[in-house]
């Protein structure tokens, strides 16, 4: 008896966390190179927003209606994890780049907001591989017009997403790219194919630190490959 109530007890306390404190999230792709790498496990708080039917962390919703409780507002900058918008239950990971009253552009590869470029300084450029093969690539210092500043990761103009309509982004709804522009699927792309306007409901929390780095072809099941694909340098590494 004793046993079950210790089991009990732990299991209330990491409902309790993973509810309503932390959720820890695995990095699925490379979206948010290079502040973000596939196999990063970082950590999002879930009070930082407030709580939606969303936030529960399983596969069933919280019976809190449609709003949020202790809602607060994402800040421009801020590293999202939200549900994506057509279908509710896959979690996606993209950052706040258009707040409720914005209008996004891009043009010739330079992100607008209200009508106004972003300041980008060029970091570094060197060459990256992914599944189209060896590219050139730019890293760039974007700084957005609240001074959040961050990298970014570019393969040059003419990309599909680097000249793009204006986005006008209604109320309760934010505008979420990812940091490795020409590779994310996101705000950019209409929700039908893509992620579209995110609404407030939507939010999960806030992503706030790598905890734990593998590189891809670690298996839970193979514990040599824990330490063959260990990236130590990325472990409790805070996000901007």
């Amino acid at each position: 008896m004793e046993i079950i109530k210790t089991i009990a007890v732990a299991l209330v306390i990491a409902f309790v966390l993973r509810v309503l404190l932390f959720q820890p999230f695995t990095i699925p792709s490379a979206s948010m190179e290079p502040n973000l790498y596939e196999g990063d496990y970082i950590v999002v708080s879930k009070w930082t927003y407030g709580y939606s039917k969303y936030s529960s962390g399983l596969p069933i919703n919280l019976p809190i209606g449609e709003g949020r409780l202790f809602g607060r507002a994402p800040e421009r900058g801020d590293i999202v994890v939200f549900k994506l918008p057509r279908d509710d239950k896959t979690d996606y990971i993209k950052r706040v780049i258009g707040l409720p009253g914005d209008r996004i552009q891009m043009i010739g590869n330079v992100l607008h907001i209200n009508g106004q470029p972003v300041n980008d300084v060029v970091v570094s450029q060197g060459e990256v591989e992914d599944v189209f093969g060896p590219r050139a690539m730019t890293q760039l210092r974007e700084t957005l017009p609240n001074g959040r500043s961050f990298l970014i990761q570019d393969f040059g103009p003419g990309g599909d997403l680097d000249d793009t309509p204006v986005y006008e982004v209604p109320e309760g709804h934010y505008f979420m790219m990812g940091d490795n522009r020409d590779n994310s699927i996101d705000s950019r792309v209409q929700e039908s194919a893509g992620v579209g306007l995110v609404p407030e409901a939507n939010l999960v929390g806030k992503a706030e630190i790598i905890a734990f780095s593998w590189t891809p072809g670690a298996s839970l099941f193979n514990p040599v490959s824990w330490f063959a694909n260990v990236r130590p340098s990325r472990f409790f590494r805070v996000l901007d």
